[in-house]
């Protein structure tokens, strides 16, 4: 179904205008999923439970709840449950991320939401998925991208694993596999009216993810360890130096035409280095390599490099990116309703995404959302008579 009328004109934008997406609070992919589908114009509701976020941050800072409005609905009293699927009923995309079972025992289950509303489409979001050993059990990201295979190739291969913040397993295993299945599920409900349940679980695509490296380790160019391959850190001219001043320069000079250009501006003879294709002389080319970026800082490195197909590039920090002139030039950063955060991804020609809404403080909606989705039991014994605290 569309809603051509869900939001006045100053909020319509985005190539997913018209579509209504229920979010039941949560934290991590869950959040970032249905942000991700509000930045492309989605109307989306995020119901809060009352008492606050585990989170434990000032909600107007939450990244992750813009462009969302929020009502709050308990879902444990006797009416919380008939007013979540009320709002189901109306919706196109259900989002949430409970353990298996949890939504079923609190009425919200995909049963219970899509009897009345044959074409929603419910998202499931999990670590571990909806079956299997492991599904009943609690987890996070660091443990979802262990049992996948993807955290055993990240690192130097004479020390640990390197953890990649929570953005391998989380949000590109999780989020964007989740936003990918639940957009597919849409188009075969407009297309057939039924609606269907989309299990997202963030081993399946953290594994999904690792695609290129099982066919190149069934194929033998790629060892089953870390730091040993060509795009791991193992291969010396698809690493990371440290420059004299203690930053680092990333380097991904994998063509032949980018190694030429990248030994000439780092300094050194192509004729007198070790072979690069010889795995067995890499130690020997990247103690050579390193030696060199040790005897300038990491900015002069960085002027030598810059506009050059080199492919070398400094190692930024989060604020330093903000502040790259091509970062700046595309507004791939943007400062909104106070807050730097990153802009819409990725861009649409005709129907662009847009920053409409900021953090959505919990139960700031529920007049607003009560009316626009038709919902009376929203407002009925509701009190907002100030911003919510976080718990």
């Amino acid at each position: 179904m569309t809603h051509p009328d869900t939001a006045p004109p100053s909020r319509r934008a985005g190539p997913l205008t018209g579509v209504r997406v229920l979010e039941l609070a949560g934290i991590g992919p869950g959040p970032f999923a249905a942000m991700l589908l509000g930045d492309l114009g989605a109307d989306v509701v995020r119901v809060d439970r009352p008492g606050g976020s585990p989170l434990r941050i000032d909600p107007a800072y939450d990244v992750t709840n813009r462009n969302k409005r929020s009502v709050l609905v308990d879902l444990k009293s006797p009416d919380g449950p008939a007013v979540v699927r009320a709002l189901a009923e109306r919706a196109d995309i259900l989002i949430e991320g409970y353990r298996p079972g949890v939504a079923e025992r609190l009425g919200v289950g995909p049963q219970d939401c899509r009897a009345a509303n044959p074409a929603l489409v419910y998202g499931r979001m999990t670590g571990w998925g909806q079956d299997g050993p492991l599904a009943p059990r609690a987890g996070h990201d660091i443990g979802y991208i262990a049992t996948a295979g993807a955290l055993g190739m990240i690192g130097a291969p004479d020390g640990p694993p390197a953890v990649p913040a929570n953005l391998l397993g989380d949000y590109a295993g999780g989020s964007l596999y989740l936003v990918v299945g639940v957009l597919a599920a849409l188009l075969t409900a407009r297309t057939t009216g039924e609606g269907q349940v989309v299990d997202a679980a963030i081993v399946d695509g953290t594994a999904h993810l690792t695609a290129i490296v099982h066919g190149m380790l069934a194929a033998g160019t790629w060892q089953d360890g870390r730091g040993r391959n060509l795009l791991d850190g193992g291969c010396p001219y698809y690493a990371v130096y440290e420059t004299g001043d203690g930053g680092w320069m990333a380097v991904g000079a994998l063509e032949p035409q980018f190694y030429t250009e990248f030994v000439r501006l780092l300094g050194l003879d192509a004729g007198r280095l070790p072979d690069r294709d010889d795995p067995r002389r890499w130690p020997e080319l990247r103690e050579r390599f390193a030696a060199r970026f040790r005897t300038a800082g990491r900015d002069e490195w960085a002027a030598v490099f810059e506009g050059t197909d080199a492919c070398v590039a400094p190692v930024l920090s989060l604020r330093e990116a903000v502040r790259h002139p091509h970062l700046d030039h595309r507004r791939t950063f943007t400062r909104s309703q106070g807050l730097v955060q990153p802009g819409v991804a990725p861009r649409f020609s005709a129907t662009p995404g847009a920053l409409r809404l900021p953090p959505a403080v919990p139960g700031t909606h529920q007049g607003e959302v009560a009316h626009d989705w038709q919902v009376p039991a929203l407002v009925r014994g509701f009190r907002h008579d100030a911003p919510h605290e976080m718990g």
